[in-house]
């Protein structure tokens, strides 16, 4: 173990963090031996157990190895370093044979004028990165740090993977995402509910849900799935107030409908000192543009980047350019500007339209309208008598009353008054049945 690094914390966690670090900027290099736990144990005054839980976590992430009595090293190509830093020093003029890369000349994409991307070359698009770092910063969500993930939910998933172990709590805001609830059970995950109103997550269930320990936060900053909130300038600023206190907690905002949502940015991030901001393209440019923006800090980052680098590697350039393009494009941005105009009309208009019938709703932005009622089943079943199909909201709680989600992207505006009738129709008839 070289003298010049010494290891330093008190838990499991902060132990692996502080090795992560000298491994990211250099100050243990590939080969480093750590020290046994028990001397490492009694260097920190910590139970040697804590060592072990430490070591394992590094060995988790793919930074260290063991390699029986040669005890627990750096490996040779950590998980949170490019694969740059540990190819071959080739001097000038040496042919190099040791890329493992095709012939750039004899791939067919050479031949529709576009720039091959060979293995060991950045991750991210230099023209993703430029404008991911401008956009964001311009958001107020800070862009020094970019991944680039296949959609929202596997950025989110790699974030907590990155962090958390089985059997951590995650605060989520109820009613919320269905895939996310989905997502926290197969990793093992235990969900802890936080309500929300139009204005974001309620800020007395979110400092409940710190007390009980959570380790995560999710945060949708608009358009929120299924009830349309927006985080709301105020709210931010209160929620800010409120996680600085707990800056050990991760933070993840899920920006999935930018550019459609009808509602400002008001972002959380940088309030905890782990945190994520993960805005996709699907809503507004198309599901199957599967790309994802990640802004978060650097140790999340580089978690991120490495596991992704052990899987897929990247997600492709062709696709990153592709996304950039349309960003970019005036007329991709005047049909995403319609369509925003678009979904915030139709929302309006069955709101006020329900609000007439004395029915209550929320859709402050996005796709969707959120309407409470006593009963899902007879509500769903009494609108599809009536030709209308919407999602009943069990698969979107974790003990929020019940409701039913409508998405009104494709709602013409002749159709509004009698979908208002049959939602009052079906909400009414549930309330005089349950008398």
């Amino acid at each position: 173990m070289p003298e010049q690094y010494t290891i330093r914390g008190t838990g499991a966690g902060a132990i692996a963090s502080d090795v992560e670090h000298a491994v990211s900027t250099g100050a243990l290099t590939p080969g480093a031996e750590l020290p046994p736990i028990r001397e490492l144990a009694g260097r920190l005054g910590v139970n040697a157990n804590t060592v072990a839980a430490a070591y394992r976590l590094l060995r988790e992430r793919g930074a260290v190895e063991t390699a029986g009595r040669r005890g627990t090293r750096v490996r040779d190509r950590p998980a949170t370093t490019p694969r740059s830093l540990r190819g071959v020093a080739v001097p000038p003029g040496v042919r190099d044979l040791s890329t493992g890369n095709p012939d750039p000349g004899l791939l067919p994409i050479a031949h529709v004028s576009l720039r091959p991307v060979l293995y060991g070359e950045p991750a991210v698009s230099p023209e993703l990165a430029h404008y991911a770092q401008s956009t964001l910063t311009g958001d107020g969500v800070p862009g020094d740090h970019i991944a680039v993930t296949a959609g929202a939910l596997d950025g989110i998933e790699r974030v907590l993977a990155a962090h958390l172990r089985p059997g951590d709590r995650v605060a989520v805001e109820d009613p919320g995402w269905a895939n996310l609830l989905d997502l926290l059970a197969a990793l093992g995950f235990s969900a802890e509910p936080i309500g929300v109103d139009d204005d974001g997550p309620l800020v007395a269930d979110v400092a409940r849900a710190l007390r009980r320990g959570v380790r995560a936060v999710v945060v949708t900053s608009r358009a929120q799935n299924p009830t349309g909130a927006a985080v709301s300038a105020v709210r931010a600023k209160e929620l800010r107030a409120l996680l600085v206190e707990h800056d050990d907690v991760l933070l993840i905002e899920d920006d999935h409908c930018a550019g459609i949502a009808g509602a400002p940015l008001h972002p959380l991030a940088g309030a905890t000192r782990h945190w994520a901001f993960v805005r996709s393209a699907a809503k507004a440019y198309g599901p199957d543009l599967r790309l994802a923006l990640l802004a978060g800090d650097r140790r999340t980052v580089e978690r991120v980047q490495g596991r992704l680098r052990l899987g897929p590697g990247w997600i492709s350039h062709l696709l990153q350019d592709l996304a950039v393009g349309l960003w970019r494009d005036e007329a991709a941005t005047r049909l995403v500007q319609k369509a925003e105009t678009v979904y915030a009309r139709n929302r309006s208009a069955l709101q006020t339209a329900l609000a007439d019938r004395g029915v209550a709703s929320s859709g402050r932005s996005g796709l969707n309208v959120w309407i409470p009622v006593p009963d899902e089943t007879v509500a769903i079943t009494r609108l599809l008598s009536a030709g209308w199909a919407a999602a009943p909201g069990t698969r979107f709680r974790v003990g929020s009353p019940p409701g039913i989600r409508v998405t009104v992207s494709g709602l013409a505006a002749d159709e509004v008054d009698s979908l208002a009738d049959a939602v009052a129709d079906a909400v009414q008839a549930v309330g005089r049945a349950s008398v």
